[in-house]
């Protein structure tokens, strides 16, 4: 099949005869699944090296890192993360004065090491260094609120067979963002980061994680001081564009 012949042939046809050229990767061990974090990522952070996978694509296909962080409330600074890997060592000293304290305790929480399938204290962890034994943070796969091209088996689809890894995606703009999850089941960013907590990271089995260590967060002040600082997570700037939103 050439470019050529699927450039003459119609949508219905192409999805009858399965030619389509992209279809979805399958994870690298997919009996095992659970998080994989590309080799940029480990270099700053070895904790996420497993020993058992590597991530399987080449830097040059993956976005930039460490991604920059602009927000919606102080587009005046640029970008806030001033060029670092925002982590639990230096978030304070990054966002302190530029977030309230409310949305400071957010982000804390969204860069503190929660326990995961593949990430935990247990003899079944798949990382040797220790201090991955704590688990994962929300900004470890969405690092600096973006996205660092890591990937997982996607946990709401059955049976085993017919499921697929699925990227990371991008926080930015998720205040305006009104359905979330690989289902778009999910109405609001509190319940996203909710669901990722407790399901995501534990590939949707309640007993495993409870064996593992799940962290249960309380809906009514840690998600919500979560979700709040998720909301402020803007898009790059565009300065081609004027403030009508069009071409200048």
């Amino acid at each position: 099949m050439t470019w050529e012949q699927l450039g003459q042939m119609s949508r219905e046809e192409i999805r009858d005869r399965e030619v389509f050229p992209y279809l979805p990767l399958p994870h690298v061990n997919h009996p095992v699944g659970g998080m994989v974090f590309p080799q940029t990522e480990i270099k700053s952070l070895p904790r996420l090296e497993r020993f058992d996978m590597d991530f399987d694509l080449p830097d040059w296909f993956l976005p930039e890192f460490p991604a920059a962080v602009f927000l919606t409330t102080r587009a005046d600074l640029g970008d806030v993360s001033k060029g670092r890997v925002v982590t639990v060592d230096n978030y304070y000293e990054l966002f302190n004065g530029i977030l309230n304290p409310k949305q400071l305790e957010g982000l804390r929480l969204l860069v503190t090491q929660f326990p995961q399938q593949q990430f935990n204290a247990t003899a079944d962890r798949k990382t040797e260094k220790s201090d991955g034994m704590r688990g994962v943070a929300c900004f470890d796969c969405h690092v600096n609120g973006h996205t660092s091209g890591a990937f997982h088996l996607v946990g709401d689809i059955r049976p085993q067979e017919n499921r697929r890894r699925i990227e990371t995606p991008s926080l930015r703009g998720v205040n305006i963002q009104r359905l979330f999850g690989s289902q778009r089941a999910l109405k609001t960013v509190e319940d996203s980061t909710e669901f990722e907590q407790r399901a995501a990271y534990f590939d949707g089995d309640p007993v495993t994680a409870t064996k593992k260590g799940l962290s249960i967060l309380d809906r009514g002040s840690q998600v919500h001081d979560m979700a709040e600082l998720e909301e402020l997570l803007d898009f790059p700037p565009a300065p081609k564009l004027n403030v009508y939103g069009r071409l200048d």
